[in-house]
């Protein structure tokens, strides 16, 4: 069936949030295990279940991702619930420390994603080069077919762990953008980036044909001058020459807008937890202008608030944007040097910092498919 907008009257979905107040008999990793306690995860049969613990690894010399003691924590828990946990994340489309299956292992383990320090394997789900992954048919408005990372695909859980920051083309990052873009394989992530099919620079392509080898369309030849060549009639805009060109010979053509793109995060977000059982926590810490895939972070722009945690990720995504409007900028941060005068308390942080982009466009299509409700009850411990 063709997808179309229906509306859906849900009741409120349950967000239950802690704050970081601690004493000597309730740690912060303490706080976190009864959060997601209170919060029903033990609902949820976990016996001989795979359980895909989704998560960004952080781009090395980044520092503001989940800590893995978190992580260590919630997998023991897990454990102890008869799952069998394991920690993943998919490839990048952009080059960097996480761009390939070798790099990116070697990045989480450096960060302590580790089965000493998280006390879990890590898995990267669209393999070495970005090109494992299981096409799960939706026929969305954006999305027909979301390319979903193969392990994550094949998990029987997903649970996300979310570290919430702002993000230059989404407005910010949370549990969908974690679930949805991160979850995607190299070429998903080039579906969802994208407005159009990929082009050559020639400045930089060498012609070793990989492209022309891997492109299941027979789109790419090299031509007479020893650089590759699109033939558009074909190229059905797969991305999966720049999935695998390591020269940034093959790269993006236009980016697409912010509300097609957040669209697009949803679906794929759908896609993820398709028939399967999920549940979210979001980490309102280290809250930083820009997304954990920069190879630094700036500061912080609020105040460090708490933990939430929801099965429902759209209303868990609205509660801690809820969080971060009402809370005060931090003096020294990026939002405080462009409005010195103002603790813009109240106010839309992620659109004084990125003004062109709209991350209500995508919570609302969240709703209109089905993926979750705006609406939630706020439940203090």
């Amino acid at each position: 069936m063709p997808w179309q907008k229906t509306t859906i009257l849900m009741k409120p979905s349950e967000v239950y949030f802690t704050n970081l107040r601690t004493t000597p008999s309730s740690s912060l990793p303490v706080k976190m295990e009864r959060l997601v306690k209170r919060a029903g995860i033990e609902k949820i049969n976990f016996q001989n279940q795979f359980v895909a613990v989704k998560l960004h690894f952080g781009e090395p010399g980044n520092l503001a991702y989940i800590r893995p003691n978190y992580v260590a924590h919630l997998t023991s828990l897990l454990r102890s619930l008869g799952a069998k946990p394991f920690l993943t994340d998919c490839n990048t489309l952009y080059s960097g420390g996480r761009s390939n299956a070798v790099d990116h292992l070697e990045s989480a383990v450096a960060n302590g994603f580790n089965p000493l320090s998280a006390l879990c394997n890590v898995i990267i789900a669209d393999g070495i080069k970005g090109t494992d992954y299981r096409e799960i048919p939706l026929n969305g408005k954006y999305c027909k077919a979301p390319k979903i990372g193969t392990a994550v695909a094949d998990a029987d859980i997903i649970i996300s762990m979310n570290h919430f920051k702002g993000h230059e083309q989404s407005g910010f990052g949370g549990a969908l953008k974690n679930l949805g873009m991160g979850a995607a394989s190299v070429a998903g992530k080039m579906e969802l980036h994208s407005g159009s099919q990929p082009v050559i620079d020639l400045e930089h392509c060498t012609g070793c044909g990989v492209c022309v080898k891997y492109c299941a369309h027979d789109a790419v030849r090299i031509n007479t001058i020893r650089k590759a060549e699109i033939d558009y009639a074909r190229c059905v805009g797969c991305g999966q020459c720049v999935a695998l060109c390591q020269f940034q010979g093959a790269v993006l053509g236009q980016w697409d807008t912010s509300e097609n793109l957040n669209r697009k995060i949803a679906e794929y977000t759908q896609a993820v937890l398709l028939g399967k059982p999920h549940f979210h926590l979001s980490f309102i810490m280290n809250v930083s202008p820009e997304c954990d895939c920069w190879n630094h972070n700036d500061a912080a722009i609020i105040p460090d608030l708490g933990i939430a945690a929801s099965f429902d990720p759209v209303a868990l995504d609205q509660a801690c944007a809820d969080l971060v409007t009402s809370a005060p900028a931090l003096r020294g941060s990026m939002l405080d040097e462009a409005h010195p005068d103002e603790p813009l308390t109240g106010q839309d942080k992620f659109r004084i910092l990125h003004p062109d982009t709209n991350w209500e466009a995508g919570l609302d299509h969240a709703e209109a498919i089905g993926l979750g409700t705006r609406q939630y009850t706020l439940i203090n411990l």
